[in-house]
């Protein structure tokens, strides 16, 4: 009797689409563990191991037709899609390294949903990461439900818009809503990150909920209302063994679609910045954003090899004027001739501009008078609407920007990046932080070393580290004179560890060729880089960054905390060889509180096998510069 139960409870659940036992797909080193299952109740759920522990038990995943009902699957089933097992490379054109393995399993699923018929599951398991979305939903209004609920009460961190982070905070801890992305330390040596990839028009950008005394989270369900069949956005648990894994990860850049055209016009690199100048004063030359000033910072880029010099707001009238034309506005001329004459040195030249005038003016043409003067780039600023037009208008503008080859960056809390840079390479940067110089209220050393490891690991940010005017003291800078809380050793440090297609540094020339050592490595930030590795670190502590440059040099910059600290950093990461290092690290005595400027430098012979000692100040940092004998 016992047998024929089993037999009987075995068809039942053949014919209702559950699988006999969990389907599992794992990533190609087998250390990582996809889980998909059908509940009783008609729920999918899945379950996530690494390292042979669990860290997300059972969690619901699902879309529901309507806007507040709960997802009903009627039937799941794997049976008739082959697995899917990818060893490839993704060279991309620009990014963290020159040749990034993109290797994974894959499993689709049939799901058959109440009120939306049959969909696609699909599952893609990396070496350091798991990601799951649905393809083939249908047109109409439907709501997504996607949990996490966490299988401890880990320690998290949080991206928190134009604040110091969010963290650390246990789990249960967190009460309320949660940004993407969501840093989690789940043991010493195992790490997550949650945020999404390749988000689709039809996306509302992730958010995240969680109750007080809870480890669940779940996406905030938002009314998707889809005019034709549309996939989801693939939601992605990053893994790793340390922090520092997650920043060197590629997992959602890969997870976004190939590019469709032309991109070798692409430049990314070091851009000047005309904003902060304004008010700086050196000798008997007062600069401003004015064509005199523009010149001069040219002139010192192309000496540097710096790619672009970046013209901010106003330049063609009240940024929030309406009668602001882009085109037509007070210093159109000179902007013209700027353009051309930064052609002439080998600088590239981006164009500020405002939400204002790109929804009051046809932005097509704007941006195609743009390209007509031979702009560069567009830095779009004060984007307005709601997270859904956001997301619509900046995939809209990405696009038109790449047609009319210019480079772009989102400013003034743009939409979070999502791995977009794979498919429109022209996507450098965006602004998902809070940038230095605007954030003397909250912005201190250890915003920074928290904010690598969670804002970068989502993808380029700008931040523009490397403010050079560090007496103590207020500077003459108009739009904000407050202090920089960092070193001038910890500050250019913290341009190499920025992971930007467009590294905006703030300052004039003259503050940077007071500096030659600092310059030279600064001016060695060539890119696209060869490698990145993160090499050492901890969130909202420190973090060591080794980047290989596009002529074969390697770099090394470290930043830390308010604390003082004496790192141990080994050169096993260097081919065979012999190799000159050129070491840059704070003077005794330097503090981002009371002492900034000074510094010291020494070169060494080194090889694979030498560990450098960097004695990092309060808020300080260190640059090594090593090239082949």
């Amino acid at each position: 009797m016992r047998y024929i139960l089993l037999t009987i409870l075995a068809l039942a659940s053949f014919a209702n689409g559950l699988a006999a036992k969990p389907v599992e797909v794992k990533s190609p080193d087998r250390s990582i563990v996809f889980s998909v299952d059908i509940s009783p109740e008609g729920r999918i759920v899945y379950r996530l191991s690494n390292d042979w522990k669990t860290t997300i038990e059972w969690s619901e995943i699902g879309f529901a037709a309507g806007a507040d009902a709960a997802p009903q699957a009627l039937s799941l089933d794997s049976r008739g899609h082959k697995k899917v097992r990818i060893r490839q490379e993704w060279r991309p054109l620009w990014g963290k390294r020159a040749v990034v393995p993109d290797r994974y399993n894959g499993r689709d699923f049939t799901v058959r949903f109440a009120g939306l018929g049959e969909v696609t599951l699909q599952v893609r398991v990396y070496d350091d990461g798991a990601a799951f979305r649905f393809a083939g939903l249908p047109a109409g209004e439907m709501s997504e439900k996607a949990e996490f609920n966490f299988a401890g009460d880990y320690t998290a961190w949080f991206y928190n818009g134009e604040r110091h982070n969010i963290g650390p905070e246990k789990l249960s801890e967190s009460d309320d809503e949660r940004l993407p992305l969501m840093t989690v330390k789940a043991a010493e040596d195992r790490f997550l990150a949650v945020h999404e990839a390749a988000l689709t028009p039809e996306g509302w950008p992730m958010r995240l909920r969680s109750a007080a005394g809870s480890t669940a989270f779940e996406l905030i369900p938002e009314r998707i209302s889809a005019s034709s069949p549309f996939t989801s956005a693939w939601r992605v648990i990053m893994c790793a063994d340390t922090p520092g894994g997650l920043v060197d990860s590629h997992l959602l850049e890969l997870l976004n679609p190939e590019p469709e055209g032309d991109f070798s016009w692409v430049k990314p690199g070091v851009a000047l910045w005309d904003w902060r100048i304004d008010g700086a004063v050196w000798e008997d030359f007062h600069y401003g954003m004015n064509y005199d000033s523009w010149t001069r910072m040219i002139d010192f880029a192309a000496e540097q090899g710096f790619s672009h010099l970046v013209l901010d707001a106003n330049w063609y009238g009240p940024e929030f004027s309406a009668d602001s034309d882009p085109v037509k506005g007070d210093k159109a001329r000179d902007v013209q001739r700027i353009i051309a004459y930064g052609r002439e040195r080998g600088v590239g030249v981006w164009l500020y501009l405002n939400d204002v005038a790109g929804t009051r003016y046809p932005i097509e043409e704007t941006l195609a008078q743009y390209e007509q003067w031979g702009a560069a780039g567009v830095k779009y600023g004060f984007m307005n609407g709601m997270p859904l037009e956001k997301n619509r208008k900046t995939q809209e503008i990405t696009a038109l920007c790449a047609k009319h080859h210019l480079l772009v960056d989102y400013h003034d809390y743009p939409v979070h990046p999502f791995g977009q840079m794979r498919t429109w390479p022209n996507a450098v940067t965006r602004e998902y932080c809070k940038a230095q110089l605007d954030g003397h209220q909250i912005f201190q050393p250890k915003t920074f070393v928290t904010s690598v490891f969670v804002n970068m690991v989502a993808g380029p940010v700008d931040m523009n580290n490397g403010f050079m005017e560090l007496h103590q003291g207020r500077t003459t800078r108009k739009d904000n004179n407050q202090e920089v809380p960092s070193t001038a050793t910890g500050e250019i440090a913290r341009t190499m560890i920025t992971w930007s297609g467009a590294t905006v540094i703030p300052d004039i020339p003259e503050y940077y060729r007071k500096y030659p050592v600092l310059l030279e490595f600064l001016s060695a930030e060539k890119q696209p880089w060869r490698e990145s590795r993160t090499l050492a670190g901890e969130i909202g502590s420190y973090i060591v960054m080794m980047r290989q440059n596009a002529d074969g040099d390697y770099l090394v910059a470290a930043a830390t905390d308010e604390s003082g600290r004496t790192l141990s950093v080994p050169l096993s990461f260097l081919p065979k060889g012999s190799w000159t290092a050129t070491v840059s690290t704070d003077a005794p005595g330097a503090d981002f509180r009371t002492n900034r400027e000074p510094t010291r430098s020494e070169t060494l012979e080194v090889t694979r096998k030498s560990t450098l000692t960097l004695p990092l100040a309060p808020g300080g940092g260190a640059c090594v510069l090593i090239r082949k004998q």
